[in-house]
C-alpha cells in the first residue's frame, strides 16, 4: 500500500510490525470490525532467523485463522520429535490431546510470515510495507501514546499514523516500548539461536530432530555447552541446522556461536550433506526473549505481544506459537475495550491485559525460569540427559511439559500433573 492521504493515516488500532505477533493481531482486530493499520519496516518475503519448525500449539493457531496448511499449499508435516543424546535416540509422537492437533508442521519463515500478513489484509488490516517506525506520538499531557511517526518506501519519506491504541509487535529489540520506557529485565533468561540452511538429502524428516548434548571440541578438552542442536527438514531439498543458547552459563558471552555451529555440523556423517560447499544461507543469529522479559504488557495506550513482550517458551525456545496466542488475546481486549462507552471503561478493559497473559502462562513460564537455571549447569544437564532417554515414560512427560501440550480439561494423569504445577507456582 502506498496511499498516505491523511484518511489513510488514522485507524483505531496501529499494529507495528507484521512478523506472527502483529499480523494475528492484526487478522483478529479486523475481524472484529476494527480499522487497523499494520506497518512492516521491510517487504514481504523477507528472512527471519527461526527454526522453522512448528509444533501442534502453533498449528492450532494456524488453523483458527483460516491458513491451508496442507501440503499441496506448501506444508511439512511432521510425528513428533527425535531426541539424541549420550549415544542414545528417540522418537516420541506428539501427544494425542483433544485440544490440540497431533502434527507440526515446517516452513520458512519468510515465506510463512507473508502468508500471515496476507491473511490480515483478507481480513480488511491495512498493510504498509517498508514503513520503518521510529518512535511514538505521545500527548503532552498525559504521555499517553496516540501514534506513531514512521518514515515510508524507499525514498524514506516522514509520515504520521494516529490511532487511540498501539500494538507493539516489533520484536526483541523493540524500540518502541523502548520509547516508552519499557526496558528488558535482566532478572529473566534470554537466548540466542544461531542457524543456516544445507542442501540435505534429509530433508523429508518426518521427526523435528533435537540434539540435547552441544559439545564444543575445538579445544583440547571437549566441554559441554548449555543449550540444544537442532536439525529440521523443510522438504525442498534443504535442512534447517542450528543452535539454541541459554544465556545461564559462562560459555554464552564467550564463544562464538557461530564457530560452534560450524564445529558441531563438521563432526556429523559426511553423507548428510551439513558441509560448507552445501549451505545454502549465511549463519544468521537472533535474540530469544522469554519468561515475560519486558513488563508491562500494557501501558498508556500500549500493548505489547510475541517477542516485543517476551514471550518465547523457556523451556524450549518456541516463539510463535506464543507471538500468535499473544496476539489473538490483545485483539480480544482492545475489541471489548473499543465497544465500552467512557474513557474509563476502555481503560478498565485494557488493563486486564496483563493479568490475562500472567494467569494463561504465568505459572508455566516461571517453571521454566528454574529448568533454565538448572541445565544452565552441564553437569545437571548431561545427568539428566543420560537417565532421561532410558526412561521413556518420562520422556513423554518431559516432552508434554517442555513442549507445553497438555489437555487442561479432562486429560491424563501426566496432564494433570503438568497442570497441577502450573497453577501452585507463582505467576510473576
Amino acid at each position: 500500500m502506498t496511499d498516505t492521504a491523511p484518511s489513510e493515516r488514522s485507524a483505531d488500532v496501529i499494529v507495528v510490525g507484521a512478523g506472527p505477533a502483529g499480523s494475528t493481531t492484526a487478522y483478529y482486530l479486523a475481524k472484529s470490525g476494527l480499522d487497523v493499520l499494520l506497518l512492516e519496516k521491510t517487504a514481504f518475503p523477507r528472512e527471519k532467523v527461526c527454526g522453522d519448525g512448528l509444533t501442534p500449539r502453533a498449528t492450532k493457531q494456524l488453523v483458527a485463522m483460516g491458513i491451508d496448511i496442507s501440503e499441496e499449499a506448501g506444508w511439512l508435516r511432521n510425528k513428533g520429535l527425535r531426541i539424541i543424546s549420550g549415544g542414545l535416540r528417540l522418537e516420541m509422537d506428539w501427544p494425542e490431546l483433544a485440544a490440540y492437533p497431533d502434527y507440526g508442521l515446517v516452513r520458512k519463515r519468510d515465506d510463512f510470515d507473508d502468508q500471515l500478513a496476507q491473511q490480515a489484509v483478507k481480513a480488511g488490516a491495512r498493510l504498509y510495507e517498508r514503513c520503518n517506525v521510529g518512535g511514538p506520538v505521545l500527548d503532552e499531557r498525559t504521555g499517553r501514546i496516540t501514534g506513531v511517526e514512521a518514515k515510508l518506501g524507499e525514498e524514506k519519506t516522514p509520515v504520521t499514523f494516529h490511532a487511540p491504541l498501539v500494538v507493539a509487535a516489533d520484536g526483541n529489540s523493540t524500540r518502541l516500548s523502548l520509547a516508552m520506557g519499557l526496558h528488558r529485565r535482566e532478572d529473566r533468561p534470554m537466548g540466542v539461536a544461531v542457524r543456516t540452511y544445507f542442501t540435505s538429502p534429509r530433508h523429508e524428516d518426518d521427526y523435528l530432530e533435537s540434539w540435547l548434548e552441544l559439545w564444543d571440541r575445538r579445544g583440547a578438552q571437549p566441554r559441554q555447552l548449555p543449550g540444544y542442536g537442532w536439525i529440521f527438514g523443510l522438504g525442498d531439498g534443504t535442512s534447517n541446522v542450528g543452535l539454541g543458547i541459554l544465556n545461564s552459563s559462562a560459555a554464552f558471552r564467550e564463544l562464538d556461536w557461530r564457530e560452534v555451529l560450524k564445529a558441531w555440523v563438521g563432526s556429523m556423517p559426511a553423507d548428510w550433506g551439513y558441509t560448507p560447499e552445501n549451505m545454502t544461507q549465511p549463519i544468521r543469529g537472533a535474540a530469544l526473549p522469554m519468561a515475560f522479559n519486558r513488563q508491562p504488557h500494557y501501558t498508556k495506550g500500549l500493548l505489547l505481544v510475541g517477542d516485543a513482550g517476551g514471550l518465547v517458551n523457556p523451556f524450549n525456545g518456541e516463539g510463535i506459537a506464543y507471538a500468535m496466542e499473544s496476539g489473538q488475546l490483545a485483539a480480544d481486549v482492545i475489541a471489548q475495550a473499543h465497544a465500552r462507552a467512557t474513557g474509563a471503561q476502555r481503560e478498565l478493559a485494557l488493563q486486564n491485559y496483563p493479568r490475562i497473559l500472567k494467569s494463561t502462562y504465568g505459572g508455566y513460564y516461571n517453571l521454566g525460569r528454574v529448568f533454565v537455571k538448572l541445565i544452565g549447569n552441564p553437569k545437571v544437564l548431561q545427568l539428566a540427559t543420560q537417565r532421561g532417554l532410558t526412561h521413556p515414560m518420562l520422556m513423554r512427560f518431559c516432552l508434554k511439559l517442555l513442549a507445553n501440550l497438555t489437555d487442561p480439561a479432562g486429560g491424563d494423569a501426566m496432564d494433570r500433573v503438568i497442570n497441577g504445577l502450573t497453577k501452585i507456582t507463582p505467576r510473576a
